[in-house]
């Protein structure tokens, strides 16, 4: 390690051990730079001063993601986010008027083509007519389409970073621009969310049916996570994958997207978090004249439903031509029980990186395993969620070895074999995060907006390493034994074709 890293390493950690100490007076530090107010509408406002440079980043967090989808519409939370790049009533077309004629008889004509198809006795002929028709009105409405118009007017002016990402607790929308277009922020994205529009939306249908293909059907990754959560979930949302099932995909229509806005597009379920450059009452007037033109709607349909008590451990396999890898949880709390943070520096304990048990015992000494990846807190973590990990077996071991292994570090920490270097390693590296992630105006608005939409408070990003400093080594042990216990597992394997041979050579 060069002498420059090792400056910077140490430094690190010195911050990020100090920071222990007085956390809650950096917390009222902080809290000078931080201004919330809420809109008459309900949209909250997270401004966060950081006069470092002269460039702004804001993060928009719709309180709604897979969990949510309406049933027989999965994946819908995640169609709706790639029309919100596709421009408002003046952006992205050169003639609304005429566009909205043609998408409301291409909606109309794909809803009698999927009654015609699902009926009890389709006519073929008509399926046909109607599927011609509905390619005629999609050629006819791409002509009024000006392709990429709001992402170029973001680009133009400066602005970088423009993305957005949906999961299983919320969608969030990002990028950022210099401080002297923040009104063009809040011209574009108000714009967005009081006047959306439906281009292109059966052409983004293949987009993420395509997605499915390559992230889930493709990958043999994919393929085994996505029947990990069917598998370990029966009757919780948790268990449909984000993506969406290709039935779904198929039978989503314009309208069925427009009662999703209508329902959860709502400003008293959205947070925006700004972070850079900026002055709080400017932003404040601002939000005022753009944002408090949205009207406030009905309060979302909250999910009732709750994943009934495992009984019984529940395994698969899945066979094909792969490297094998195993995946193995447990279902434990969500992100507001008392016991999430002690399940996370367990976690990390077990799997955190190169000084983690397991990485240490099963990759560097034993060389059991290549690998492994913290899945801890999946899907979500606003529903009770899963306790998880990844593991692949290395060369001449299967799965069945791994696991075994795996199993037995578990009863160790059961047993209370758990050191407070380890412990408190987990946790400086959980301050160091911290640090390294709100060390940017992009970080500073992903976190506190995050924060602030999920868990009601922006504070919470670090009164939550408050509670990490109250962990014990007997919360951890109590944890394990509590959450970790076979009848609340679900084990998922790929196993190749081979591994029956693999195994008989290995005894």
């Amino acid at each position: 390690m060069k002498i420059t890293e090792k400056i910077l390493v140490t430094s690190l950690l010195l911050l990020a051990i100090s920071f222990s100490g007085v956390q809650a007076q950096y917390l009222e530090e902080f809290e000078e730079k931080v201004t919330e107010f809420t809109l008459d509408n309900g949209l909250t406002f997270v401004v966060i001063e950081r006069p470092v440079a002269p460039v702004v980043s804001f993060a928009t967090y719709v309180n709604v993601g897979g969990a949510n989808n309406p049933l027989g519409n999965s994946g819908l939370a995640h169609v709706f986010e790639h029309m919100a790049f596709k421009g408002t009533h003046e952006v992205g077309t050169s003639n609304w008027k005429k566009e909205k004629k043609v998408l409301q008889k291409l909606d109309a004509t794909y809803q009698k083509w999927l009654e015609e198809k699902h009926s009890i006795n389709p006519d073929s002929t008509r399926i046909n007519k109607l599927w011609s028709e509905f390619e005629a009105l999609q050629e006819e409405a791409g002509q009024y389409v000006v392709n990429n118009e709001f992402s170029e007017i973001v680009n133009r002016n400066g602005g970088t970073g423009m993305n957005a990402t949906t999961s299983a607790d919320r969608t969030n929308y990002f990028y950022s621009l210099p401080e002297n277009r923040i009104e063009l922020w809040f011209s574009l994205e108000s714009d967005r969310f009081l006047n959306p529009v439906f281009r292109e939306f059966y052409k983004e249908k293949e987009v993420v049916r395509e997605e499915r293909r390559s992230s889930y059907e493709s990958s043999p990754v994919g393929k085994l996570y996505e029947a990990f959560l069917t598998t370990a979930y029966k009757a919780h949302p948790y268990g449909t994958p984000n993506i969406g099932w290709h039935s779904d995909i198929t039978a989503t229509t314009m309208e069925d997207a427009r009662e999703f806005y209508e329902t959860y597009y709502v400003p008293n379920n959205i947070t925006i978090a700004i972070a850079g450059d900026v002055d709080p009452n400017e932003v404040r007037k601002l939000a005022k004249t753009y944002f408090g033109r949205l009207k406030k709607g009905p309060t979302p349909p909250p999910i009732f439903t709750e994943e009934p008590e495992q009984i019984a451990e529940k395994r698969f396999t899945i066979e094909q031509q792969s490297q094998p890898f195993l995946l193995l949880g447990y279902h434990t709390v969500n992100d507001q029980h008392p016991d999430h943070n002690a399940l996370n520096l367990l976690s990390n304990i077990l799997v955190g990186g190169r000084t983690s048990k397991l990485y240490k015992r099963l990759v560097e000494k034993e060389q059991v395993a290549l690998g492994f990846q913290n899945l801890n807190g999946v899907p979500g973590t606003k529903y009770e969620s899963m306790f998880a990990l990844l593991a692949v077996p290395n060369r001449g071991y299967d799965t069945d070895t791994l696991e075994t292994a795996i199993y037995e570090e578990l009863e160790k920490i059961k047993n209370g074999e758990i050191t407070q270097e380890e412990l408190d390693r987990v946790r400086t590296n959980a301050r160091a995060g911290l640090i390294r992630g709100l060390d940017s105006n992009s970080g500073l608005a992903v976190r506190l907006g995050q924060a602030q939409s999920l868990q009601g408070d922006w504070k919470k990003v670090f009164t939550n390493l408050e509670d990490l400093e109250a962990v014990t080594i007997e919360d951890i042990q109590r944890v394990a034994k509590k959450y970790l216990v076979k009848e609340n597992r679900t084990v998922g394997s790929i196993v190749n074709a081979l591994a029956g041979e693999v195994a008989d050579a290995n005894q």
